[in-house]
């Protein structure tokens, strides 16, 4: 079955596979295995994004991300949705943005909603949805048993995927933590830099600082007077510079004090070797298997002695838990089958059902 698929980015990010953000690279991945596979892909993303398919951009915010913005872009994605509609025959539209809602389709074509984000983020209003046709899934299992019951048709769980092949690389191992994370309080940098200072050890801090006003403020209340010459933020980097500094990074910090939903950069991590310390928080508990790929630590105290011990793991153990879990593969495999599924479904049925098979964590 030869499908064509409307991909629809979150308003304020372009896609690429140079994106900061989670969904944008995951959207940036499935565009990509679409063409691949002989189907057409169509995305509607902001100006500067890169994909294999059929772009349809729309403007990019310039200037501070505030309310005014946010609602004028998600104006001009309706309108680019509308459009694509009108113009192309297609099958489904698969959506990606924690604003999904405000840029739904009129009813008839199926819709798929991935949620990238703790399902606390998203209004009440999205799980109860009574546009036909309309499906939600989660990325982690945490995260589908954080939503609210009777959400509107929720497929199963079908686990992120990152290019493991394409992330191997050799590059020897340099006595520096990582982390690698949009600037913002939830992702804990500053605990990062703080426990990589008791620890000793130099710092790389890589991401970027979108300018919602208390993304800036962060960073430059709690970030910057904590950088030195040891602790340095690089801003963001690419995918090559990434997998270099992934693999020779004695170890990468996720201090998230939010429920991660799940965690590409870990994943990354793992493909590329290096042992992930993180707090509990969400789905890590399931990407880091303490002690064998990582570890998992509960404060800035445990993370400094982890550091002290990532040495213990064994580079080929992470590569090896990347191939067997999260792998690029599994995940367009699972979308795929969502796909064809809800494709052949139509817009009248599942009602009332928590859980469609359209894939596995």
């Amino acid at each position: 079955m030869s499908l064509t698929v409307l991909s629809v980015g979150y308003p304020l990010a372009p896609v690429s596979a140079d994106a900061v953000g989670g969904s944008e690279q995951i959207l940036h991945d499935l565009d990509a295995a679409l063409i691949g596979a002989g189907h057409r892909s169509l995305v509607i993303s902001c100006e500067g994004s890169r994909v294999r398919g059929t772009l349809i951009p729309v403007p990019r915010v310039e200037g501070p991300l505030h309310d005014d913005a946010r609602t004028a872009a998600q104006a001009r994605h309706a309108a680019a949705i509308e459009t694509a509609l009108d113009r192309w025959p297609i099958d489904l539209v698969h959506m990606h943005g924690i604003d999904f809602h405000r840029y739904l389709p009129p009813a008839g074509v199926p819709v798929l909603a991935t949620l990238h984000l703790p399902p606390e983020w998203y209004p009440e209003s999205c799980f109860h949805l009574d546009r036909p046709g309309t499906w939600l899934n989660c990325v982690s299992a945490s995260q589908h048993a954080r939503c609210p019951p009777g959400t509107t048709p929720l497929l199963a769980p079908i686990g992120n995927g990152v290019p493991v092949e394409a992330l191997r690389a050799r590059h020897a191992k340099r006595r520096f933590a990582l982390t690698l994370a949009r600037v913002c309080p939830e992702k804990g940098l500053h605990i990062a830099i703080d426990a990589a200072r008791r620890a000793g050890i130099a710092l790389i801090a890589a991401g970027e600082v979108f300018r919602y006003p208390a993304h800036e403020r962060y960073f430059a209340e709690e970030v910057v007077p904590r950088l030195d010459r040891t602790r340095r933020f690089v801003g963001p980097v690419g995918f090559a510079r990434k997998r270099r500094l992934l693999t020779a990074a004695r170890c990468l910090l996720v201090p998230s004090l939010a429920p991660e939903t799940s965690s590409l950069v870990a994943m990354e991590a793992l493909a590329c070797g290096t042992p992930v310390i993180a707090f509990p928080a969400g789905a890590l508990p399931e990407i880091v298997e303490h002690g064998r790929t990582g570890f998992l630590v509960g404060d800035e105290r445990e993370m400094v002695d982890a550091i002290d011990a990532a040495g213990s793991i064994s580079p080929e153990a992470c590569r090896t838990a990347a191939a067997e879990r999260f792998s690029l593969t599994r995940m367009v495999s699972g979308y795929f089958d969502a796909y064809r599924r809800l494709v052949t479904t139509g817009p009248k049925a599942g009602f009332g059902t928590r859980a469609f098979a359209g894939g596995s964590a």
